[in-house]
């Protein structure tokens, strides 16, 4: 049994449904729900994401704004281009600027949920290898 299972049902949020629209852009299973609708006439998303065991985007910039993650519950990474990956839990934030090349997702062993919150347009690049995550 995978660590943080009970997110599969939902967690502070509701886990939403399969990430259909951008399972291209990630290796495994993700569930999406948008917590801002269009009528609310805003311009960033706000959504959460919850990422079955060793589920993870692929590389990806923002252009035109950033992104925001508040972690709701879990364990995952997040990774800029260069740099190690930062185990992220519950509570932890991270503030992704304009241009920088990252990924994010579940660690191989437990569910993870992030409210994303995101202006601006993703250029969505390669995967993150099988063998970079096995480092982790």
């Amino acid at each position: 049994m995978a660590k943080n299972e009970e997110l599969k049902n939902g967690g502070v949020f509701p886990v939403g449904d399969k990430n259909v629209d951008y399972a291209k852009y990630f290796i495994g299973q993700s569930y999406l729900d948008s917590l801002v609708k269009p009528e609310d006439n805003i311009d960033f998303g706000i959504s959460n994401v919850t990422f079955e065991p060793g589920c993870r985007n692929d590389w990806h910039i923002h252009h035109d704004g950033f992104q925001i993650l508040l972690v709701t519950g879990g364990e995952g990474w997040y990774q800029e281009w260069g740099k190690d990956a930062q185990l992220l839990k519950q509570g932890d934030v991270v503030v992704i600027k304009e241009g920088v090349k990252h990924w994010h997702g579940a660690t191989k062993d437990s569910w993870f949920s992030h409210v994303a919150i995101t202006k601006g347009n993703s250029e969505w690049l390669e995967k993150v290898t099988d063998e970079e995550y096995d480092k982790l």
